[in-house]
């Protein structure tokens, strides 16, 4: 049951009964890693008090988003995860975050970056069309975060932790190297060349990252 109506027959004021909630969206983001306990929801967004997180998780169940399930013996954990009706919001998603993103400089005081903000940023920055054909696997090492890019033919996956076989480890060093490559900042060339950045595997894979990944 939503917990605000807008008194309108439209798609938009109905989607945003769902989800225009203060976090719920943010909740969904993280979920579209794959499923996640509480305390992992908890940890991505340090921000949100526990009850309110608890409300809306049983807010984007109701709406037949997200569903819970027990872990099988020995974990006798329970994870929250996306159903096929909340994955659905994917594009949507990718779509805004690129739209927010134009307005990012710095962050702001206060302001944290989380593993799974930075696993958005990979979504919102792909190009499918530069990535037809392409079927790499990347592993890319930023300080305290570790992600897994795999391009499959123009479709991308990303998760949180090493890659299992990479073709492609990227590796900063030092500064920001991998959002210069992204906006164009510095090519493949430079980061290489002033050690911000260190490759294992095939190096024609890093002038690829740049075309699939621009922003």
């Amino acid at each position: 049951m939503a917990s605000r109506e807008y008194g309108q027959f439209c798609g938009l004021a109905r989607a945003m009964e769902m989800i225009g909630e203060r976090w719920s969206v943010l909740i969904i983001r993280n979920l579209l890693i794959g499923a996640q306990r509480f305390t992992d929801l908890h940890r991505g967004l340090p921000a949100i008090p526990t009850n309110v997180l608890s409300a809306r998780l049983k807010q984007l169940e109701e709406a037949g988003l997200a569903t819970r399930r027990a872990l099988p013996h020995p974990e006798r954990a329970v994870v929250y995860e996306l159903t096929d009706f909340g994955r659905d919001l994917e594009p949507a998603l990718i779509a805004l975050g690129r739209w927010g993103a134009r307005t990012l400089a710095e962050p702001r005081p206060g302001e944290v970056v989380t593993a799974e903000s930075i696993a958005m940023s990979f979504r919102t920055t792909f190009q499918p069309e530069a990535a037809v054909g392409v079927t790499a696997g990347y592993e890319l090492r930023m300080g305290d975060f570790t992600f897994r890019l795999q391009i499959t033919d123009g479709a991308l996956a990303v998760g949180i932790g090493p890659h299992p076989s990479p073709d492609l480890v990227i590796e900063r060093l030092t500064g920001f190297p991998i959002r210069e490559l992204i906006t164009g900042g510095k090519t493949p060339d430079e980061v290489l060349r002033d050690g911000s950045v260190r490759t294992e595997g095939d190096p024609a894979l890093l002038g690829r990252f740049v075309e699939m990944f621009r922003f």
